[in-house]
């Protein structure tokens, strides 16, 4: 269907006058807060200010022709910012020009990785990335960040190659603080902060932008010690295929991957809490079409990777949003912007934008959500530790990819030490559960029942076949049937198939014998292609472990007598 391709398809069908009104004032608004942010974020990547306005033009645009969510907004974020930043600083050597063409390949690699995902359906990567680890990358993604803008807030030139390196440097200049510059940047945090709670969805950013602006061009305040952005190209951007070429660049591959993940993780979360709040659902597939689409043409336009980020999206949220339609009506107001009013930009003082980026991070942070993972779960709490360190001291693709790993690494161990349960029937019921969590449980004289609470794989076989025989070995001689509930197994390898048919065998030599219940179709299927149902009998999930139970002590008590 065109609509699986193409979402305005759906949203057009019913656009009326009054869903217009909202999207251009949410438009009009969300340019309003975008211009000054994408101004700060781009310095952050370590651009000039204009290739954060070109993402948010160019990104927006085409982002509102492909996009599945409503209201979520594209354009330079903070984390993505720093991660180009702090990366191309090596591959650039210094020349800015080789820095914003570096940046514009990354974005145009990460458009490729992209639309790949979504023509092989690999949206389900975002699952790899835990949000156990995003909370430990954003804390310290906040800190890095923080440490960036602090100089400009003090009027002090900073420095340094990595967080401590930063917090050294900051300290060793303090005495240098340009008093007027740090009050102006107090001032400036205090009302953004007091403006976002007092008139939320408000553009008070670009209010502190304009005021700033014309407080430096007519008084005498820019002589003490007030850097600004300086001038700012007029016009829209030049479209271009990046100078440079994937074999130019070493490390372009690596950096455009983790700006890949990481926009692509925000962008769907971002998108998926606005679509809840606003009783729709969201493609998560069409969202890697159209991030990749966006980026391509961003990276034509010369600008830097883009993403939907949760602060500008609420924004045009809260403004009214109905439709992606606002982010057209943005794009043509920042348009307008770069065509006509860029020499108004060129008084900015830089700590209006660092400022602006300090009030955007703060949520980054999120100490309840930190305390909660200690509180509840102390591995997950680690590896989210293991995140907020790795980016502080190796940056944030290191710090990200490390967690993950971790992450990746922890699922291994679990999985190949899975719990192997022994299950004795709850009084009065036909239900089975852990005896040792359920002492009061009955257990059945001369069968055993295990649980299997896993996968049955290559690498966990040995370690299931020790806890059976350690039990099996410290019963009595009355053991007659041994009960495998696969309820909780959803699915065997090859190698897992032989070791039950090895199990069976073995059993058969000590006069016992090997049921299986309730095994799911994977699992059936497997076992029956190794022949399995040949030993056993028919394997049916339908077959309850009371029903093998019941049999169990039929025959048992058929023999004794």
């Amino acid at each position: 269907m065109l609509s699986n391709f193409f979402p305005p398809v759906l949203w057009l069908k019913e656009y009326n006058t009054k869903t217009l009104k909202s999207d251009f004032v949410a438009g009009i608004t969300l340019a309003a807060y975008g211009i000054p942010v994408s101004l700060a974020y781009a310095t952050l990547a370590g651009l000039p200010p204009q290739y954060g306005i070109y993402g948010y033009l160019i990104g927006g645009l085409f982002y509102a022709l492909l996009g599945s969510s409503k209201q979520l907004a594209i354009g330079p974020t903070s984390a993505i910012s720093l991660l180009i930043g702090t990366t191309i600083a090596d591959m650039a050597h210094g020349d800015i020009q080789r820095w914003a063409d570096i940046a514009s390949l990354t974005a145009l690699v990460f458009a490729g990785m992209a639309i790949v995902a979504y023509i092989l359906r690999l949206s389900g990567i975002i699952n790899f990335i835990s949000e156990t680890v995003l909370v430990g990358f954003k804390a310290g993604a906040a800190l890095t960040i923080g440490l960036t803008q602090l100089p400009k807030l003090f009027g002090i030139k900073g420095g340094g190659e990595n967080f401590l390196d930063r917090i050294s440097s900051l300290i060793q200049q303090l005495p240098d603080t340009k008093t007027a510059v740090f009050i102006f940047g107090i001032l400036t945090i205090f009302i953004l902060i007091f403006g976002e709670k007092k008139a939320p969805g408000r553009p008070i950013a670009i209010i502190i932008v304009v005021f700033s602006i014309i407080l430096l061009s007519t008084t005498t305040l820019g002589m003490l010690g007030f850097k600004t952005v300086g001038v700012i190209p007029s016009g829209l951007p030049e479209f271009h295929i990046p100078s440079l070429q994937i074999r130019d660049v070493d490390g372009v591959l690596p950096l455009a991957l983790a700006c890949f993940l990481l926009s692509y993780i925000e962008s769907v979360s971002a998108g998926r809490t606005l679509a809840q709040k606003n009783k729709y659902t969201i493609d998560p597939r069409q969202e890697l079409l159209a991030l990749g689409i966006a980026n391509a043409a961003v990276a034509f336009g010369q600008g830097y990777p883009v993403a939907g980020g949760l602060s500008q999206s609420a924004v045009n949220d809260t403004a009214g949003a109905k439709t992606p339609l606002s982010l057209i009506f943005a794009s043509a107001t920042i348009a307008i912007c770069l065509l006509f009013f860029t020499g108004f930009l060129q008084n900015l003082p830089t700590v209006v934008l660092a400022a602006i980026v300090l009030v955007a991070i703060r949520g980054l942070f999120d100490v309840v959500e930190i305390k909660h993972l200690y509180k509840i779960n102390k591995q997950e709490f680690y590896v989210a530790m293991i995140a907020f360190v790795g980016v502080l001291i190796w940056g944030i693709l290191t710090g990200v990819l490390l967690a993950a790993i971790v992450t990746l690494l922890l699922m291994i161990k679990a999985t190949s030490k899975p719990t192997v349960a022994f299950l004795g029937r709850i009084p009065g019921t036909k239900r089975y559960t852990d005896i040792s969590r359920h002492p009061d449980n009955e257990q059945i004289e001369g069968v055993l029942i295990v649980r299997i609470e896993s996968a049955i794989l290559y690498f966990n076989c040995e370690f299931i076949k020790e806890q059976l025989w350690l039990k099996i070995n410290s019963e009595s001689d009355t053991l007659k049937t041994i009960i495998l509930d696969l309820n909780s197994s959803p699915r065997i390898d090859i190698a897992g198939a032989r070791f039950l048919k090895q199990l069976f065998i073995d059993l058969k030599a000590k006069n016992i014998y090997l049921k299986i219940a309730e095994a799911r179709s994977e699992v059936r299927d497997t076992c029956r292609a190794e022949g399995l149902e040949v030993l056993l009998g028919h394997i049916s999930r339908s077959v309850s472990v009371d029903d093998l139970v019941v049999e169990a002590i039929r025959i048992n008590d058929k023999k004794s007598s």
